[in-house]
């Protein structure tokens, strides 16, 4: 792959494939990167032919964290109103999802917990090492991470910057599924194709939902949940969801 761009993007079958692309940098995410991603996360929310997207890596690795070549001399990969990467304090709406070959750490590791599905290869490796060089987990590893797995492994990760591998990740929810080393672009593109053949606005809902629904109360989550979910039950597409069972075919959806 070529290395002129920092990000590789891809559209096919409703799916959208970003390559983080410096595999000579193992991935290590600059401010071209950062800015890159937030373009294609533009593009991902605003073209209703795409319906979910996959993030990846060049060259066997999926991320090891922020350019420290470019931090030292004082660039910093984030974008004004996204955030490290150019998403992860302002994810997309539709879904995404992590494929991870080799490793996934400190700023690499939160770009993928900062997606909502993650697919890796059976010898990935994941840690927020930050702490090993005078830093912190602060693209959401010390905020986000303890809200994925249990807040004591959280903070043994950042306290101590230890890797762990797939099996543990797997057992600890951080990862939803492993595949075969070589594998997880392709593991991520069938996760991503049962997605894409469901209706696209009950997806998006379905995720904000998920998402927000960590701040609601028990008084008011039900209200809240009304709120958002009720366009689904009204739409076209629930419709022509419903018609198309009856008919046993599969649905024409239009995302309204």
């Amino acid at each position: 792959m070529s290395e002129e761009k920092p990000v590789l993007v891809d559209v096919a079958d409703g799916v959208m494939t970003l390559t983080l692309n410096r595999p000579g940098a193992k991935n290590a995410v600059n401010r071209a990167m950062a800015e890159a991603v937030a373009e294609a996360m533009d593009e991902l929310d605003s073209n209703d032919d795409i319906r979910v997207a996959i993030l990846t890596g060049a060259g066997g690795t999926f991320c090891a964290g922020m350019d420290l070549k470019a931090f030292v001399t004082g660039e910093l990969p984030i974008v004004e109103g996204r955030g490290f990467a150019g998403f992860v304090e302002a994810p997309p709406q539709k879904p995404l999802i992590a494929a991870v070959e080799g490793f996934a750490l400190a700023g690499g590791l939160e770009t993928m917990i900062s997606c909502d599905l993650v697919v890796a290869a059976e010898n990935a490796r994941f840690g927020i090492p930050e702490a090993k060089r005078g830093l912190a987990a602060a693209a959401g590893g010390l905020i986000r991470l303890p809200r994925q797995i249990p807040p004591r492994i959280a903070m043994e990760m950042a306290l101590t910057g230890d890797f762990i591998d797939a099996e543990r990740a797997l057992q600890l929810g951080l990862i939803n599924r492993t595949v075969p080393a070589g594998s997880a672009l392709e593991g991520a593109r069938e996760l991503a194709a049962s997605i894409a053949a469901n209706g696209p606005l009950a997806v998006k809902l379905s995720k904000q939902v998920i998402n927000e629904s960590t701040d609601w109360t028990r008084d008011d989550m039900w209200q809240q949940q009304q709120a958002i979910v009720m366009p689904i039950f009204t739409s076209e597409d629930a419709i022509e969801g419903a018609t198309a069972f009856a008919e046993k075919r599969a649905p024409n959806w239009k995302g309204k």
